[in-house]
């Protein structure tokens, strides 16, 4: 599902260049569950930038499904995404002026899917959001906006989920309720899923774990089979 080779990431700042990435050379299978562990800086959330094609490398290839990231323009990696990666945010990032299910049907619409709305329903019923379908994101708790966007990102049935800290800008109980959603959708589609995490508790969740530190994988372990 995931390929990348000696990806590097540089960027300039006022003093100067700045490494964010520092030659991460990385394999995900089809179906996986990956947790990206690392502290604040070291440049976890930037590599799932890179894994979903919203940024450009400097260096080395990124590989998706067999495409290769660094061959598509921006339409075509746009394209790319629609049909191949489902993206969840810290921050929700719901248009505001939508409801719940045009928030999951029109990025559906846009697709293509003469079945957007039936397919958006159904996605926000399997988070249990069947009654909240017509609420905007200013009358849903932080919880609820997640679980509209986590069925948003696995209604187009993607083969790649990328969740960054999902649980970030919720309470314990609250976030360990759609960390649980997550997991259980993860399993039903078999969809890979790439979680990026500062959590130890929640990475152990994941059967493979990866810890980054100052832009370099420092340790890959899979958890024993049970």
């Amino acid at each position: 599902m995931i390929h990348l080779e000696d990806v590097r990431l540089k960027l300039q700042s006022r003093a100067g260049p700045v490494e964010i990435l520092r030659g991460i050379s990385l394999d995900v299978k089809d179906g996986e569950a990956v947790a990206v562990l690392g502290p604040s800086g070291s440049g976890k959330s930037t590599l799932l930038m890179v894994m979903a094609g919203l940024e450009q490398p400097s260096a080395g290839r990124v590989s998706i499904r067999g495409r290769d990231l660094g061959a598509l323009d921006e339409d075509a990696l746009a394209l790319f995404r629609r049909e191949h990666v489902g993206i969840v945010f810290q921050s929700f990032h719901l248009v505001a002026s939508m409801t719940a299910i045009e928030n999951v049907a029109v990025p559906l619409e846009l697709a293509g899917h003469g079945d957007a709305y039936p397919r958006a329903r159904a996605a926000l019923e399997s988070v249990g959001l069947g009654h909240r379908l017509d609420h905007y994101p200013v009358e849903m708790s932080g919880g609820e906006q997640q679980r509209v966007a986590i069925a948003r990102a696995f209604a187009s049935g993607p083969g790649l989920i990328l969740a960054d800290e999902p649980t970030g800008n919720l309470d314990s109980t609250t976030g360990e309720q759609v960390i649980e959603i997550l997991f259980r959708l993860h399993e039903k589609s078999g969809a890979t899923l790439v979680l990026i995490t500062h959590d130890e508790r929640l990475a152990a969740r994941c059967p493979r774990t990866i810890h980054i530190e100052d832009g370099r994988i420092a340790a890959d372990r899979a958890r024993a089979a049970q």
